[in-house]
């Protein structure tokens, strides 16, 4: 039996016809697939939601932001709700109706807490920095106290969590005498040509794993 997260609040988590899962699988794979999420939280009766990278070790996802940011300040030990996206597609049908987009979204629940930890906080650090490229850590200079200090990392334990995704055409094919062009624009988001930085020393290779991670097509490893 596929393993599922709890759902104890329905009307957070609506299904859309069969495009919704709570299976554990999908949500660590949308999670996986897209560097960056929005975290949302209330505080002091307002609400805010905040884009940042963010990384996942098993059922925890970590973010990181500024010390400074008062959102961060105030956050921990508040509920949040933490989504991701990535589009994979226009879906153009015969009606406005029936228009569409191909696209994975993860939305997950949980209580935020932050490292408070100087040795937890840098091993999450380098988690993340690793888990976008892999080996790197180990490759720079080292984090400086102040550094350190100005970088705040949070984490929540996933409670309640949901994916939706559309692939496919669209959905019109009892109106295919209608004629209007019908189809899917495909949509990717990739990594580009890499390019040095300016006042980079001649001679400093591009690393071998980044240069497979641009080839691969994908956003992170997988």
């Amino acid at each position: 039996m596929t393993e599922q997260f709890p759902v104890t609040d329905r009307s957070r988590v609506r299904r859309m016809h069969d495009r919704a899962s709570h299976a554990w699988a999908d949500v660590h794979a949308v999670l996986d697939a897209a560097p960056m999420c929005h975290v949302g939280y209330v505080i002091d009766g307002a609400p805010y939601v905040t884009p940042t990278l963010h990384w996942r070790q098993g059922n925890r996802v970590f973010w990181h932001g500024s010390s400074a940011s008062r959102f961060l300040r105030q956050a921990e030990g508040q509920a949040v709700c933490l989504t991701v996206s990535l589009m994979d597609g226009y879906v153009l049908a015969r009606s406005a109706y029936n228009h569409s987009v191909n696209y994975r979204s993860a939305m997950v629940f949980g209580r935020a807490n932050k490292i408070t930890d100087a040795q937890e906080s840098a091993a999450a650090l380098r988690q993340m920095v690793d888990s976008l490229f892999p080996g790197r850590w180990d490759t720079l200079r080292p984090m400086t106290a102040q550094e350190a200090k100005a970088t705040t990392v949070m984490w929540m334990d996933i409670a309640e969590a949901s994916v939706k995704d559309r692939v496919g055409p669209p959905g019109d094919a009892e109106e295919a005498d209608v004629p209007v062009w019908a189809g899917v624009l495909p949509m990717r988001t990739t990594l580009g040509t890499p390019e040095p930085a300016p006042e980079m020393a001649a001679g400093v290779p591009l690393p071998a794993e980044l240069a497979e991670l641009v080839a691969s097509g994908l956003l992170r490893p997988a």
